[in-house]
């Protein structure tokens, strides 16, 4: 049976500024986090050992990082990002910070998606464009990205949905969205109806940005259409 509150958080519109705070601090902690990974992602995949511009030191000094980065459990990254989110957004609390705190931590699982991205084109074509004498920046723009570009659409889209799992757990250090309304109004009040509620929501969320991902994935394979 729905609880009153439920009927009044939806009134009053808490449900809906939960679910438009989900979607918001996803793809934009997305968009950031790719603006950092996806440059990050291709230096790893070209200086590596077999990469069109092997470069030792600089790709192990940034695969150290990163996996230095990735190894931190989230919860943990949050409380020690508190401060770095206050330094660049001017407080360590709300949807802002989040979306900081959100975009360290996902920028390094980016980059090792878009390195393995990259890392699955066809050897054979990047040969092609190298003997046809293709300096390097064009090989990366015109030949290793277009031709990863489905599955880094399908990375992209497991990395959007690693990051709206996060920013449930963000809400437990003072985050919004529907995570915030699960735990203050659902688990604190014991108003199971609400909880399931938000994870029903968050679950609908997940289908549409996978199916809507997989669709543009699917078109842009050229695989498909052959």
């Amino acid at each position: 049976m729905i609880s009153d509150m439920l009927k009044q958080l939806w009134e009053q519109g808490i449900l809906q500024t939960g679910i438009w705070e989900t979607v918001y601090m996803t793809l934009l902690s997305t968009l950031i986090a790719y603006g950092l990974g996806l440059p990050l992602g291709v230096i790893l995949a070209v200086t590596d050992k077999g990469g069109i511009k092997p470069v030792a030191w600089l790709n192990k000094v940034l695969g150290v990082i990163v996996n230095i980065l990735r190894s931190i459990p989230f919860i943990v990254l949050m409380v020690a990002m508190l401060p770095l989110a206050k330094l660049i957004v001017g407080t360590s609390m709300g949807n802002k910070a989040m979306v900081v705190m959100l975009v360290v931590a996902a920028a390094p699982y980016v980059a090792r998606m878009v390195e393995s991205s990259l890392k699955e084109v066809n050897p054979g074509v990047i040969e092609a464009a190298q003997a046809m004498g293709t300096p390097n920046f064009k090989i990366i723009t015109k030949v290793l990205l277009p031709e990863a570009k489905p599955a880094l659409i399908v990375g992209a889209v497991i990395s959007t949905v690693t990051i709206l799992g996060y920013s449930a757990m963000a809400s437990t250090i003072g985050g919004g969205g529907l995570g915030s309304i699960a735990i203050v109004y659902g688990y604190q009040r014991f108003k199971d109806d609400i909880t399931w509620v938000c994870v029903i929501l968050m679950v609908i969320i997940v289908q549409v940005l996978q199916e809507v991902g997989m669709f543009i994935a699917r078109k842009t394979d050229k695989r498909t259409h052959q």
